[in-house]
């Protein structure tokens, strides 16, 4: 059985940076696609990224591009997502998602729990 943790939340100031990460554990890395989703307050889980097994194909909102980087450590069973010039409303509960499609399709296979990040003005 696939387990996700996320880590690297935080608080930020608007126009900073923060770096995700997701422990990929249970079953072999890189036959996963690997995204990430997040939920803001009264909102419903929205896509924000996603890549596939050997990091050849990467898939973006368009709220994000240019803003955030979506990447994969195989050798660490980890994906991360790079946030740059973060905005107010980016601020939302990031879920890390695996499953066995590129790209994902619900219903997705594994969620992690969650890491909280808040964008300050």
């Amino acid at each position: 059985q696939v387990q996700l943790v996320e880590s690297g939340g935080g608080l930020v100031q608007a126009g900073g940076s923060l770096r995700l990460s997701c422990a990929f554990s249970g079953r072999t890395f890189s036959w996963y696609a690997m995204g990430w989703f997040r939920q803001a307050p009264g909102k419903e889980r929205e896509f924000v990224a996603s890549i596939s097994g050997w990091s050849i194909d990467k898939s973006y909102a368009d709220s994000v591009k240019g803003r955030f980087t979506i990447s994969r450590d195989n050798a660490k069973n980890t994906v991360y997502l790079q946030m740059n010039s973060l905005k107010i409303e980016d601020t939302a509960v990031y879920y890390c998602a695996a499953d066995s499609t590129f790209p994902l399709k619900t219903p997705i296979d594994s969620w992690g729990r969650g890491t909280q990040v808040t964008v300050s003005s």
